[in-house]
């Protein structure tokens, strides 16, 4: 039974960046919409959602919002990289861009994408269907060394190097060709000591983790979205982003406080040199976390994290 979707920090942002009458939004992973509809509430009549999903099944729940808020609204099926490319190269200017990164529920709740491992499926992960390259093909394709550093760099796993020997073993038998048997392998990979640390949850999450991110190439993509964003902005325009791992959050920390930053001259200095002033104002000292009452409705919700800043007219000398 697929759940209903129930957008995560969802009252958070829009608070957080204060969403007003007419202002132009960039949603740069509609999803399901959850998000996207709130923020068109807020925006009115007057106000331009820009959405962006390279997901071909987003688009039909796209429209299907389309139909039914008030503020001008417009879909980008493309990675969102490049759809913020696309709309700098236009000239538009955005008061909030948000990401809302990792994988959406309904694409988890899909089976026959591939991303769970609580059922068997194909091995795919892909979010965009049409490119080639899926989970399948690296599972059967790198070889030990490189699973093993995909499954420790992505998945942060410490056993990546015993899963990574148990599955090339498996697949030199037979390709591992489904969800199911990949999961199969990693259980089998660990003592029963160590599957037994993970109580009711499955050893399996950080290895789908990394497999995901390396699949649609995530990482990447927010390194060279982040700038970009930030330069759409308009003057005290807002940049958000909801991350569900350590690894997406770090970069959104060290991006926002790299541009909350003034002087970056050595402490040595006995007055600054370098004439930089901050371009952005952190909203988020700390990333912001889900109520517990949020996790109780929505156990999905538990790590995710926002941050966000307003950006502010800074200068370097």
């Amino acid at each position: 039974m697929t759940r209903a979707h129930v957008p995560v920090l969802a009252g958070e942002l829009i608070e957080l960046t204060d969403l007003g009458e007419g202002d132009k939004v960039v949603d740069c992973t509609f999803g399901a919409g959850g998000h996207a509809r709130l923020v068109a509430g807020r925006i009115g009549a007057g106000g331009t959602l820009v959405c962006v999903d390279r997901d071909p099944a987003a688009q039909e729940r796209f429209e299907e919002m389309a139909a039914e808020v008030a503020c001008r609204t417009r879909f980008l099926r493309m990675e969102y990289g490049d759809a913020l490319e696309l709309l700098r190269a236009e000239g538009f200017q955005a008061d909030l861009v948000y990401l809302d990164l990792g994988i959406s529920s309904m694409q988890v709740d899909t089976r026959e994408r591939g991303f769970s491992y609580s059922y068997d499926a194909p091995l795919d992960m892909r979010m965009d269907p049409s490119q080639e390259l899926d989970a399948r093909t690296i599972v059967n394709g790198y070889d030990e060394r490189r699973l093993s550093q995909l499954f420790r760099s992505y998945g942060e796993d410490p056993n990546a190097r015993v899963i990574a020997r148990e599955i090339v073993h498996r697949r030199r038998r037979s390709p591992i060709e489904t969800t199911g048997e990949l999961v199969e392998a990693i259980e089998s990979a660990l003592p029963a000591a160590i599957r037994r640390r993970f109580g009711g949850g499955s050893p399996a999450k950080r290895v789908f983790q990394a497999l995901r991110i390396a699949v649609n190439s995530e990482l990447e993509s927010l390194d060279r979205a982040l700038p970009m964003a930030w330069d759409l902005l308009s003057e005290h325009g807002r940049l958000a982003a909801i991350s569900f791992h350590s690894l997406e959050d770090r970069r959104v920390k060290r991006f926002l406080a790299t541009r909350a930053r003034g002087c970056i001259c050595p402490p040595d200095f006995p007055v600054c040199a370098c004439g930089r002033t901050p371009e952005a104002e952190l909203l988020t000292r700390r990333a912001v976390a889900p109520t517990p009452g949020e996790v109780a409705e929505n156990p999905r919700a538990k790590s995710g994290r926002l941050r966000a800043a307003k950006r502010v007219a800074g200068e370097e000398g």
